[in-house]
């Protein structure tokens, strides 16, 4: 199975100078894992540092906190959109369950940065209309597969389903096997009853 390739129609390119990617994919990097330890107030100068850049390479690439901020988001979207790739060859049930997985872990991320680019950009901004295009054009191909292979019920829709995935991956409080274990609950919830 192939899935559309929409995600690279609808984010934005960035620069393809080999020099520029590394620096900016270091950055990325950093920035990820720097909000993912310390949330999005993490400063500008850790994260350069973090990339092992200078801070004027950091604001070359970003020139403001809302644009690494953006920049990080679409990344995100991007990177889970691709990995829908990885499950291709799996069964329409194994590949739709374990992208839905892989969602989940994304989940968390996507909804501490969505809560901190919102006031910079609000909710209508194009970056978040062309993500949500993305994983929606991804999730529907999976979950029209294992609809028509008669594994999932057919009275759900993906919006259904990331909207359950993405409430179960920010559970507060719970444990990640917690987390693992209630996802898995409602995943069975998706099969065919009778």
């Amino acid at each position: 199975m192939t899935i559309p390739d929409t995600h690279t129609d609808v984010l934005t390119e960035r620069p393809k100078r080999a020099d520029a990617r590394r620096n900016e994919e270091k950055l990325l990097t950093a920035a990820r894992e720097a909000f993912a330890e310390r949330g999005a107030e993490t400063s500008l100068e850790d994260i350069a540092r973090r990339a092992e850049v200078g801070i004027g390479t950091l604001y070359r690439h970003f020139p403001t906190r809302p644009a690494l901020l953006e920049a990080v988001y679409t990344d995100e979207v991007e990177q889970i959109c691709r990995s829908a790739d990885d499950f291709a060859a799996l069964e329409p049930w194994e590949a739709l369950t374990a992208w839905l997985r892989r969602y989940a872990g994304f989940a968390a991320t996507k909804h501490a940065l969505f809560a901190e680019l919102l006031p910079y950009i609000g909710q209508d901004a194009e970056v978040f209309q062309s993500c949500k295009t993305a994983i929606r054009t991804t999730g529907d191909a999976l979950l029209q597969r294992a609809q028509e292979a008669g594994v999932v019920r057919p009275d759900v829709t993906f919006m259904d389903v990331a909207r359950m995935v993405g409430g179960i991956a920010t559970i507060r409080m719970a444990e990640q096997d917690e987390i693992e274990r209630i996802l898995d609950v409602a995943l069975d919830g998706l099969r065919p009853r009778g």
